[in-house]
């Protein structure tokens, strides 16, 4: 890529997958099951086909908004502390630099406070516990750090296994202070399944429509529900008051075989239909992937696994320069397309065979 890092976001995730130590590499890239869902996220995006528009000025193309930040952020992610020491702090110097959102993962190996000093723009990441009151001092603490929306992760009433062998391995040598900053300091242990973060908060798994006006009153903040891949799903949450909703289906590591967020997108967007924004991740590697998000109705797109494996071989500045790789080989995108803004990408995608007929309870 340019902007300092070479080669596709593909080259520079099997550079970083050689460069990590192979358990936390392996336990990164993994999905849950036989893998299923996580391999066919990018190949959804692959599979979308574009008709160009012609005949208009491209000369100006603006991707930043009137805030002046990126169209893509970075999406939450644990274990930054095992891919480089500083981690987090170093992720978000690097979008800060870049002027990319980032969401932190609520395991975060780094202080909410020392994650805001960058500068950087960033939102809470969380999962809510059965007995909700317990969440309270942590979205406190983000709020106060200066939170600026709050992501309700809906996806994970309980872990999907991986493969024992590589996650135990992983959460049994890593250093406790990597993951759970903002938890009470207690030994990590490594469960059965191989999820250690687990020990430090038991998901809720009566979780429901009234929980986003929870978070809403705590924190006072704007709430973005992730994990959201079926239609009627996008609709109550939007009757409930979330400020977004953000289709994903967790990088495939929750039910294998869920739907590719691709593919999951425009029935999502069309049940939206202008109430709230709709944001997406998993899978995507390559501009044209972007331009795909945008095209079929995306307002921000977040990137995770590409992220990590920037931050493993270039800390901050292989974040930044990642970012506005991207950036600037979006811009030559957009031009292409015939586009000036990401929005202007509404109506040039052409769905291949297969994305038809994904409803995902669009029809009721």
């Amino acid at each position: 890529m340019s902007g300092g890092v070479p080669g596709s976001v593909e080259d520079l995730m099997e550079r970083a997958a050689a460069h990590l130590p192979a358990p936390v590499a392996a336990y990164l890239a993994m999905g849950s099951g036989a893998g299923i869902a996580a391999a066919e996220a990018t190949p959804a995006w692959d599979a979308l086909r574009f008709a160009p528009r012609v005949l208009r000025s491209v000369t100006d193309v603006e991707l930043r908004d009137a805030d002046g930040l990126l169209p893509f952020g970075i999406a939450p992610a644990t274990l930054q502390r095992a891919v480089h020491p500083d981690g987090e702090l170093a992720t978000a110097r690097g979008a800060a630099e870049a002027g990319a959102r980032m969401v932190v993962s609520s395991n975060t190996g780094t202080p909410f406070r020392a994650i805001a000093e960058t500068g950087v723009t960033w939102w809470l990441q969380t999962y809510l516990p059965p007995d909700r009151p317990s969440a309270e001092p942590l979205l406190q603490r983000a709020v106060e750090a200066g939170a600026a929306a709050v992501v309700l992760t809906a996806d994970t009433p309980v872990v999907a296994r991986k493969r024992d062998a590589v996650a135990a391995r992983v959460w049994g040598e890593i250093d406790p202070a990597f993951v759970g900053a903002e938890h009470p300091r207690t030994p990590l242990e490594v469960p059965e399944r191989g999820e250690g973060t687990d020990r430090y908060r038991e998901k809720a798994t009566d979780l429901g429509p009234h929980d986003i006006g929870w978070l809403a009153a705590v924190t006072g903040l704007p709430v973005v529900v992730k994990g959201v891949l079926r239609a009627d799903d996008a609709q109550r949450c939007i009757d409930a008051g979330a400020a977004a909703v953000w289709v994903s289906n967790h990088g495939g590591r929750q039910f294998d075989g869920a739907l590719p967020t691709a593919r999951a997108l425009p029935g999502v967007v069309a049940s939206a239909a202008g109430q709230v924004p709709v944001y997406v991740d998993g899978g995507l590697r390559e501009p044209r992937h972007l331009c795909g998000a945008w095209g079929l109705g995306a307002a921000q797109v977040f990137l995770a696994r590409p992220v990590l494996a920037a931050l493993a071989l270039g800390g901050a500045a292989g974040v930044r320069d990642l970012l506005l790789g991207l950036a600037e080989e979006l811009v030559e995108a957009c031009r292409l397309l015939g586009a000036t803004t990401p929005a202007d990408l509404a109506g040039t995608v052409v769905k291949s065979e297969h994305h038809r007929g994904d409803s995902c309870g669009l029809d009721r």
